[in-house]
């Protein structure tokens, strides 16, 4: 499929699509006149892309961790560092959940009618 294609299958930019192929991260063939060809599969990739970059990872990270990925195995390295990124996540996790607790209390104190004079645009 072409990029645009893609792009569109995927809900990513063509932007974002050529600096994934500038990243190392997708790969795609390209045609006597110069157009981007994607195999099926870089659907499925692109996705994992996406979930990675949403997750926190950088590209350079993504970049180490695909080669494991895609041989299907995995080293103790790249076992430690994906380690490292779930507990870097499941920090986030627990300060959010602190976050949305600390406003939940907020919005009940805040609730009786009696205290006003605080106007919020």
């Amino acid at each position: 499929m072409r990029i645009g294609e893609l792009a569109a299958k995927t809900s990513v930019s063509v932007r974002a699509l050529r600096y994934y192929e500038e990243q190392g991260l997708l790969v795609s063939d390209r045609s006597s006149s110069g157009q981007r060809h994607y195999a099926d599969a870089a659907v499925d990739r692109v996705n994992l892309i996406q979930h990675l970059y949403a997750a926190g990872l950088a590209s350079r990270t993504i970049a180490d961790l695909l080669p494991c990925v895609d041989a299907k195995v995995s080293t103790p390295e790249s076992r430690a560092r994906l380690r490292a990124e779930r507990d870097r996540i499941d920090r986030q996790i627990a300060e959010l959940i602190h976050t949305r607790d600390r406003l939940d209390a907020i919005i009940e104190l805040t609730r009786s009618p009696e205290r006003s004079g605080c106007v919020v645009n």
